[in-house]
């Protein structure tokens, strides 16, 4: 006989899950992946460390939902940035100074998001993050080379520089508290599209 979790055990193990993200999300924006172990969430969650695993095998699996979680945020609210402007080099434009001044908001938990050393199951989540902003990017370009405000170029390329520069560029202001350079990455963004410079063909 296959045993079933009435609602009210179901419930219960829902609200403690939930609690144990809500926990790790606090504990790597305050200390990164290094200070997010099982036993620091169970602490900050109010509940045994065996708790945690009922619910994920690992770290390294815990922190990846936890990945999960926090970037589909990221990338909601970048997706939202793309949609405003009208012209494609400004949404590009868009997403690049939200997803840099949000960084900058919360430095230590973009670091960890963006380049701090994680395993392997966390990596993979890094990259999905990546490839889902570049993706974001390379719709507008291909509209701004549709409709000529942009020269002819390989949009997921282009994306992809856009992105890997965002990312390089921040890791310092995350890192040191220097003066961010969003303006520096804003004029890079617009000078790798290449607009004002499209040919018509």
């Amino acid at each position: 006989m296959v045993y079933r979790r009435t609602p009210e055990i179901q419930a219960r193990l829902d609200a403690q899950r939930t609690a144990i993200l809500d926990a790790a999300v606090e504990l790597l924006a305050e200390r990164g992946y290094a200070g997010c172990s099982v036993s620091a969430v169970a602490s900050r969650a109010g509940v045994a460390t065996g708790s945690v695993y009922r619910h994920f095998p690992g770290k390294a699996e815990l922190v990846a939902e936890l990945f999960r979680r926090v970037v589909s945020r990221e990338v909601e609210a970048v997706r939202r940035a793309s949609a405003e402007p009208s012209e494609p080099a400004a949404r590009v434009l868009a997403v690049v100074r939200t997803f840099a001044l949000r960084a900058l908001k919360a430095p230590r938990l973009a670091y960890a998001l963006l380049a701090e050393p994680v395993d392997a199951p966390v990596e993979q989540q890094r990259l999905v993050f990546r490839r889902t902003f570049r993706d974001i990017v390379a719709r507008c370009v291909r509209a701004g080379v549709q409709a000529g405000t942009l020269p002819p170029q390989d949009a997921a390329i282009t994306a992809a520089a856009v992105v890997g520069a965002a990312a390089e560029v921040l890791i310092g202001p995350l890192t040191t508290g220097e003066a961010d350079a969003v303006g520096e990455l804003s004029a890079f963004t617009l000078r790798a599209l290449g607009a004002g410079d499209a040919t018509h063909t």
